[in-house]
């Protein structure tokens, strides 16, 4: 029954769907084989009962129908599963109607309990019972259950509870719930749910810098000759072997050299300063070239080549922005903002300045920028780049990202895009919103356990439909006073939240030395990376014990379906306020394995003092009694532990700051 043009709602009222990202504006976002909750409020007047079906729209047109039982009598909240299989545009609908046999049969369990109406109970249920057999499609089981059921009903030898008893049973139930009898159906909006490839939820990125991997100094003249893709290409082994599954690429293009930067930002560059990879464009071309130190497109794809037989896909980063000496800065003057002197704007974020930098300005010629960029985008498509990592998509317009990604999309589904942008909320929800596979986040400025364990449970929460976060503890533009000052202890501890915390994180190259002294002033690396040539004696980097880390928990998160999901994490209370704990748990219904899966996470924020304390686990979160005993392997100091609702920790900076506790089947 549809809803009128005098009535907002329908017979059976159904109101609040989800997910839902304002009505349907934006189609709310799932990757293949991630269970996906689809609730409604649904009542009724009266006493009667009332049921209700998810229907799904495939994109290939196809249908699928989901029993919808209720969740929750309290809140009339009715709940269903959608694990889809397929990429692609779906389409789900809630139907929901007047549920005739169960009203009926709640009537008649009572009644005929009492002895009040007995007859007229049971003759009710032929009638009803024989609706069903006869308006509904079944199976010859289901159609065998219905046809006994009703010839108990009006067998006279049976006592009246003994004649109930077919109708009442747990086998005729469910199969009334696979193929109920439905009065009065009405039916929700569609609402779009946009189903993507895994990666687009579950992911860990390692971020390189090509031209430092394979730099050196020439002994005979003292100067620095870059890496190439070639001698970057020899990192990709060992990048593989800790589990990460994309190495991301800073700029690869020309670098300017009119205001390049030197060492530590200085305004004047030496001539053997190579400059910030993100002052774009020179002589030899703009954003769709390569610096020639770096090597050819022909050596490019052959490092994607070499990325993807060790299973490494290749992410490169997009920074819409020109040096002074980018071919479109003559090209296209009209793409920059002019200031009244006659110059062009340089990018500032005051008060830092980036005199080798100017800004695009999308108002003037909008289209001719839209298409300089799309097609620029495709040369690196073309090249086999499946990722991109945008940088400051919250200073351009939301249109021209929009659209960018849409028409992407299209075209090619399998194109991923990353946004970092570090901004006010709103914008960070809405690009997603419009396209944004992945963010960036607040992560890393979260620094006690009481933050950090509401920031979890907010990206985790009703913005997990949509906004998918990527976890990162430094990268090169951002190093927090807590890994300045924290040493090795801390780096550990934030490489356990970032793996286990979301289901995609990042790690910039170096962090296994915990690089952490910071330039004066500034919460970033002093001797950045962005300003020089970086060598780094990999034969000695798990000096700290971190590769060893990073690798014990990709393979922790490969094997843990728990920790490749967004929702289902949960803090739990301790009494030290310096000590965090969180799970994540996936119910046997929505893991692909069938069984429950569940990771617990203890981490202290102090790494300077040992910290102890009490942790109270909310078990039935757990889908556990109250009384239960876990047995669990700590992944990250390899003990084992039986934890109950009350557990007791201790976490010493000079052994571990962090458990990743596993917990074992029962």
């Amino acid at each position: 029954m549809a809803r009128s043009a005098e009535t907002s709602v329908g017979r059976i009222p159904i109101v609040g769907v989800q997910p839902s990202l304002e009505e349907g504006r934006w189609p709310a976002r799932a990757v293949v084989g991630e269970a996906v909750p689809i609730t409604a409020t649904i009542f009724r007047e009266g006493h009667d009962a009332e049921g209700a079906t998810v229907v799904v729209t495939r994109p290939d047109g196809r249908h699928e129908r989901l029993p919808m039982p209720l969740h929750d009598w309290g809140t009339s909240t009715y709940r269903a599963i959608l694990t889809p299989r397929h990429e692609g545009l779906h389409r789900f609908r809630v139907e929901a109607w007047s549920d005739p046999v169960s009203t009926w049969r709640h009537a008649a369990e009572v009644k005929v309990h009492a002895g009040v109406d007995v007859q007229l109970m049971l003759d009710e249920g032929v009638a009803i019972l024989t609706r069903a057999l006869t308006e509904v499609r079944h199976t010859p089981a289901r159609k065998a259950l219905l046809e006994g059921a009703i010839a108990s009903l009006q067998d006279g030898s049976l006592a009246p509870e003994a004649r109930l008893a077919p109708a009442s049973s747990p086998e005729l139930k469910a199969a009334l719930t696979a193929a109920p009898l439905r009065d009065w159906v009405t039916t929700s909006a569609e609402y779009p749910l946009l189903v993507q490839r895994e990666k687009a939820l579950v992911s860990a990125w390692y971020e390189i810098f090509p031209r430092s991997e394979g730099a050196r100094i020439v002994k005979r003249t003292g100067e620095w000759t870059s890496g190439t893709f070639t001698t970057a290409a020899k990192r990709l082994p060992a990048i593989a072997d800790m589990g990460f599954d994309v190495v991301y690429l800073t700029p690869i293009h020309p670098i300017g050299l009119t205001h390049r930067k030197g060492r530590n930002n200085s305004l004047k560059a030496e001539p053997s300063d190579p400059g910030s990879p993100y002052a774009i464009g020179a002589a030899e071309g703009g954003h769709d070239a390569i610096h020639p130190d770096l090597g050819t497109m022909r050596g490019f794809r052959s490092f994607v080549k070499a990325a993807r037989s060790v299973g490494l896909e290749v992410a490169l980063d997009v920074a819409l922005q020109c040096s002074p000496d980018h071919p479109w800065v003559t090209e296209h003057p009209e793409w920059f903002t002019q200031r009244l002197d006659g110059t062009i704007a340089y990018a500032e974020n005051p008060p830092k300045k980036y005199q080798d930098i100017y800004p695009l300005n999308f108002d003037n010629d909008p289209e001719g920028i839209y298409h300089a960029i799309r097609d620029m985008l495709q040369v690196w498509i073309d090249a086999g780049v499946t990722l991109f990592r945008v940088d400051n998509p919250h200073t351009k317009p939301l249109t021209f990202w929009e659209r960018l990604l849409r028409d992407i999309a299209e075209d090619h589904p399998e194109v991923i895009f990353l946004s970092e942008a570090f901004t006010r909320p709103a914008m960070m929800h809405t690009l997603a919103k419009i396209g944004f596979h992945q963010s960036y986040t607040y992560f890393t400025w979260r620094q006690n356990a009481e933050e950090m364990g509401e920031y979890l449970e907010e990206v985790s929460g009703d913005a997990s439909f949509y906004m998918r976060p990527n976890f990162w503890p430094t990268t090169h533009d951002i190093l927090t006073p807590d890994m300045q000052h924290g040493g090795p202890a801390i780096y550990r501890m934030r490489a356990v939240l970032a793996a286990t915390g979301s289901p995609s994180y990042g790690i910039y190259t170096g962090y296994e030395f915990v690089e952490n002294v910071p330039r004066p002033g500034v919460e970033e690396q002093i001797d950045n990376e962005k300003y020089e040539f970086k060598q780094r004696d990999w034969a000695d980097a798990d000096r700290y014990g971190i590769r060893t880390l990073l690798t014990t928990l990709n393979r922790t998160r490969a094997a843990h379906p728990a920790l490749r999901r967004l929702r289902g994490l949960r803090v739990h209370p301790t009494t030290n306020p310096e000590i965090l704990c969180f799970s994540r748990h996936l119910p046997a219904e929505e893991s692909p394995t069938g069984r429950p899966d569940t990771v617990i996470v203890v981490a202290s924020f102090d790494p300077h003092h040992v910290q102890s304390g009490v942790v109270t686990l909310d078990l039935a979160a757990l889908g556990l009694a109250d009384d239960a005993r876990l047995v669990v392997d700590d992944v990250v100091g390899g003990a084992t532990y039986t934890w109950g609702r009350d557990f007791y920790v201790r976490l010493d900076p000079a052994v571990t700051l962090a458990h990743a506790a596993v917990v074992r089947p029962s």
